[in-house]
């Protein structure tokens, strides 16, 4: 819906640090990452994958 609406894209672009909309392609590597067995240690911890819109 975001990319679809140009409207919509330019105020969630304005109110990320990174001045853009994200992609699937943005969240899936820190989705990947997480999986992997070096990280097998991590729990109950958020991680906040906004592109700086809550800064």
């Amino acid at each position: 819906m975001v990319h679809d609406n140009p409207e919509i894209n330019k105020r969630v672009a304005e109110m990320t640090a990174l001045v853009r909309a994200g992609f699937p392609d943005d969240i899936g590597p820190m989705i990947a990452s997480l999986l992997c067995e070096d990280n097998s240690w991590i729990n109950a911890l958020r991680i906040e994958i906004s592109g700086g819109m809550a800064l």
